[in-house]
C-alpha cells in the first residue's frame, strides 16, 4: 500500500492489493498515516475508529459492518450497530476507507489523503479487493457526460473476477 496519489494509470502496479508485500508494515504505515492526517486536520481518530481502520488494513478484503461489529464486540468496544456504522462513516468521509457497493462492505483506502477516483477489482471467490487508479471523467464516460452537459461528481468502478491467489489454487 502507498500513501501517494497516483498520477497516471501506469502507476497502478504500485497500488494493486493482490501483490505480495510486508503486511505488518502495510498496517503500521496505514495507521500512522491516518493518525498524522487526523492530527494535522483536527480530526478525531477515536479508539473505535482506529480499531476499525486497523481491521480493514489487516484484511485486504471487504468487510461488512456486522463482521466489523462482531470483531469490535470481541475487542470490548460494544455491540450496537451504530458503533460500527459511525466509525465506518468517519473513515469513508475522510478518505481512509471505501465502500464496496457490490458487496455492501468496506475496505481500507490504498492511498488515503490522495484525491482519486478508485477502481476496485473484487475476487468473486475470496472477496479480496485491490484498489487501482481510475479516471472515468477523462474516458468514454466523461465524454458522454460532457456531451449532454452532465457534471460527474462521483463514480464507482468495480470489476469482478478472480485474484492471482485463487487462480493459483485452481
Amino acid at each position: 500500500m502507498t500513501s501517494e496519489t497516483p498520477s497516471t494509470p501506469a502507476d497502478n502496479a504500485d497500488l494493486i492489493g493482490f501483490a505480495k508485500h510486508d503486511h505488518a508494515s502495510c498496517v503500521e504505515t496505514g495507521l500512522a498515516t491516518a493518525q498524522a492526517r487526523c492530527e494535522a486536520e483536527g480530526l478525531r481518530l477515536t479508539p473505535v475508529r482506529r480499531k476499525v481502520l486497523e481491521m480493514l488494513l489487516q484484511e485486504h478484503r471487504a468487510l461488512g459492518a456486522y463482521a466489523i461489529l462482531d470483531r469490535l464486540r470481541d475487542e470490548g468496544f460494544g455491540s450496537q450497530p451504530p458503533v460500527a456504522y459511525r466509525a465506518l462513516d468517519f473513515l469513508v468521509e475522510n478518505g481512509f476507507a471505501h465502500k464496496i457497493e457490490r458487496l455492501n462492505a468496506f475496505v481500507a483506502c490504498a492511498h488515503p489523503g490522495g484525491s482519486h477516483s478508485p477502481a476496485f477489482m473484487i475476487c468473486r471467490k475470496c472477496d479480496a479487493v485491490a484498489e487501482a487508479y481510475s479516471a472515468p471523467a477523462k474516458g468514454a464516460l466523461g465524454a458522454a457526460a460532457r456531451a449532454v452537459g452532465f457534471e460527474i461528481e462521483r463514480t464507482v468502478v468495480e470489476a469482478e473476477g478472480i485474484c492471482p491467489d485463487c487462480i493459483e489454487k485452481r
